[in-house]
């Protein structure tokens, strides 16, 4: 039996979000008196929000908001950024299309939280192809930990072995690939001679490259 489904990681993948992040983050933590430095922003970058929030609790704790409330204002912020300014990495839309018309499971596997997921989605016009869908939200761990690739293998009823995924990230890939899942990464420009990616099955400079290969 061949590849039936394809899991996809979301922010940096199929839209180009990362910047948004880095501006509510730096927006929000900053007027609750965080001190950011580049070297720290860069260890924050695949977390999951709410350890990227309490990452920066423990080294500038504040006392005016708790924890959760200042996580729900990045979110917050991020989601009127993507629902302004959000575009597609390339070729992604047209990936997911090609999957689903010819009638793949799809499915997304994403640290985001739940409620992004869906503006996302919305923004794309992409929501109708979407089989499963998992966040590290409701997750004991997020990436690299498999778990939410697991989640999303069971909810598109399919083993790893029959599904491909597709990632910008090591922690994503290391995450897709501890789930036993084939892994296509998409590293950003700046990143993409990083070692750690020799990990993944293949390596693409954007998602457009799926048009002439053959998966």
């Amino acid at each position: 039996m061949s590849t039936v489904a394809a899991i996809f990681d979301m922010d940096g993948l199929l839209i180009d979000s990362e910047p948004f992040w880095a501006k509510a983050e730096r927006k929000v933590f900053s007027s609750m008196g965080v001190e950011l430095s580049d070297s720290l922003c860069r260890e924050t970058a695949t977390m999951t929000t709410r350890d990227v929030t309490e990452f920066w609790y423990q080294r500038f704790p504040w006392k005016r908001k708790s924890i959760e409330d200042v996580e729900n204002d990045v979110i917050d912020c991020v989601d009127e950024l993507i629902r302004k300014h959000g575009v597609p990495m390339p070729g992604a839309k047209q990936i997911i299309d090609s999957f689903c018309s010819r009638n793949y499971k799809v499915g997304l596997s994403t640290n985001s939280p739940y409620r992004l997921i869906n503006t996302v989605l919305e923004k794309l016009d992409i929501t109708q192809c979407f089989d499963g869908i998992s966040s590290s939200e409701h997750m004991k761990h997020g990436k690299p930990h498999p778990a939410v690739y697991l989640s999303t293998l069971q909810k598109l009823g399919v083993t790893a072995k029959h599904c491909i995924a597709f990632e910008d990230s090591v922690s994503g890939m290391k995450a897709a690939k501890a789930a036993g899942i084939k892994t296509i990464v998409v590293p950003p420009t700046y990143d993409f001679d990083n070692p750690d990616y020799s990990l993944a099955d293949k390596k693409w400079r954007s998602l457009c490259e799926f048009m002439k290969e053959t998966l």
